[in-house]
């Protein structure tokens, strides 16, 4: 195939190098810190469009362009028809869109208040350590799960809850939140099975490259799981007894699917992120509706 470099930059090369499939996961989990404050929309309809449009197009993008650059060499192994190594973006132009999206980011965070300009700047950092050196923390699947699961799961929940009340939010969002951040560790692991064989030439050490898929499968389903199971207990221990069985019955119905995907991890991934992590993401925002709202005992 000829990859010839082109000689403007193409739209939908563009937006691909963004991967808008991904800016659904921080944007609902915005949505679930602005559901958890317990605040009505009346006033603050512009945070909530912001704060969407910084967590999912701007930072979350961001996020994708800085990793599809200094993965370029990866994915000319796992996805070679990906923009910067098919060529479709040229040069340095993958780098340089990464640079603007930051700048960009940042600029539209400082209508978010101080809480949401520092949760941008946090978010952002973390986007740059994990994909760039001198740290590049997806080199270890612990810390870079770690770090990308914060940036979809637990910070923008966060943010949602700090953006719409002006303040710190309570112990309990930031709890649940934290739950929620770690479960989505399992998530990204999930993610990793696609890409074994570049990650392993490469030298990263993915959970599949470091405990083998099968056992890297049977960690993401443990760490999904438990996290849930402490959130259906604190929730009871709160007197939200509906919401709590809400979620226990999605939590029954993902370790079903579980069993599927422990059956062949590498084939039944991308199933199970499009039946079991929905079920986990309506647990989010069942677990938002139960906080508002909720104080610590």
């Amino acid at each position: 195939m000829d990859h010839a470099a082109p000689r403007r930059l193409e739209f939908a090369a563009c937006l691909e190098l963004l991967k808008p499939i991904t800016w659904f996961a921080p944007m609902w989990a915005f949505s679930c810190g602005v559901v958890s404050s317990g605040l009505g929309g009346n006033g603050r309809w512009t945070l909530i469009v912001a704060g969407l449009l910084l967590t999912g197009p701007l930072v979350c993008g961001t996020s994708q362009a800085i990793n599809d650059w200094y993965d370029r060499h990866v994915d000319a192994i796992n996805e070679p028809n990906r923009p910067i190594p098919s060529g479709r973006i040229p040069g340095k132009w993958g780098f340089y869109i990464a640079i603007g999206w930051t700048l960009l980011s940042l600029l539209v965070a400082t209508l978010l208040g101080t809480w949401g300009f520092l949760a941008t700047v946090l978010g952002l950092a973390l986007a740059w350590a994990y994909s760039a050196p001198p740290l590049r923390l997806k080199q270890n699947g612990w810390w870079g799960n770690t770090a990308c699961a914060a940036c979809y799961e637990g910070l923008p929940w966060i943010t949602g809850a700090a953006v719409m009340s002006a303040m710190a939010p309570d112990a309990a969002v930031v709890l649940m939140a934290a739950l929620y951040s770690i479960g989505a560790h399992g998530i990204m692991t999930l993610n990793d099975f696609k890409s074994v064989e570049g990650d392993s030439r490469m030298g990263i050490g993915s959970l599949p490259v470091k405990l083998g898929v099968n056992r890297a499968a049977q960690v993401a389903c443990g760490v999904m799981a438990a996290p849930q199971v402490v959130v259906v207990g604190l929730l009871l221990a709160w007197g939200r007894p509906w919401y709590a069985g809400a979620i226990a019955v999605l939590l029954a119905v993902q370790l079903v699917l579980m069993q599927r995907l422990l059956a062949d991890p590498r084939g039944k991934a991308p199933w199970y992120n499009g039946t079991g992590t929905t079920l986990y993401v309506m647990g989010m925002l069942i677990t938002a509706f139960a906080l508002r709202p909720v104080v610590l005992p």
